[in-house]
């Protein structure tokens, strides 16, 4: 228990401290980047931002859904991404955790930075505009009110669909996956072998 305890701390803390970082960067290029862009191409970024985030959940939600007993099948058959996706499917907590919270988190944030660099294109596009402060309080608060609809409504629509093609799902990213080790000779969610079962457990009685 304490073993786990410990394993499980490590892992917060290590990710905590990544998803930090990550989202610094991103955040801060994302805002740069598009103060290049015109209010529509800002727009469309945004969008991809929130897909992005919706799509992440959706592989979050179906690796800790997603059975694992189909896949030793498709491994014995020696089908690439088979033990790959074995591999997800045992590390679904982390797997989960990354796709969740950590892309999540990162893709609310900066969807959140980036919904101010699109209202501040928009207002500099139209002049008129700014003489104003209401027109400006007003598009902040219908962009959040947007973005918070799709967020909500993609990821509500998004666990249905992960629910019930969750092994699918996972095997189409092991297959991503088994490409990427195979290109770059990685082992990510790679399995070789079979979990061993513990000796010394519960027998009961045999059948005369």
């Amino acid at each position: 228990m304490f073993s786990l305890l410990r394993k499980s701390l490590r892992w917060s803390v290590g990710i905590g401290l990544i998803t930090a970082l990550i989202a610094m960067i991103l955040s801060l290029s994302s805002t740069t980047l598009m103060k290049d862009f015109s209010w529509q191409g800002g727009l469309i970024v945004l969008l991809i931002i929130v897909g992005i985030g919706i799509v992440f959940d959706m592989l979050g939600i179906a690796a800790a859904a997603a059975k694992e007993q189909p896949f030793h099948a498709m491994a014995a058959k020696k089908i690439p991404g088979s033990k790959e996706a074995i591999g997800i499917v045992r590390r679904a907590d982390q797997f989960s955790n990354f796709c969740n919270d950590v892309v999540g988190d990162i893709s609310g944030v900066i969807s959140g930075a980036a919904a101010l660099v699109v209202i501040a294109s928009i207002m500099r596009s139209f002049p008129v505009w700014q003489e104003t402060t209401w027109v400006e309080n007003f598009l902040n608060v219908f962009l959040v009110s947007v973005i918070s609809a799709v967020t909500v409504g993609g990821k509500a629509l998004g666990k249905s669909v992960s629910i019930h093609f969750a092994n699918h799902i996972v095997f189409q990213v092991g297959r991503i996956f088994f490409f990427i080790n195979k290109k770059f000779h990685l082992s990510i969610f790679h399995v070789n072998k079979k979990r061993k079962r513990k000796r010394g457990g519960f027998r009961g009685p045999r059948a005369n």
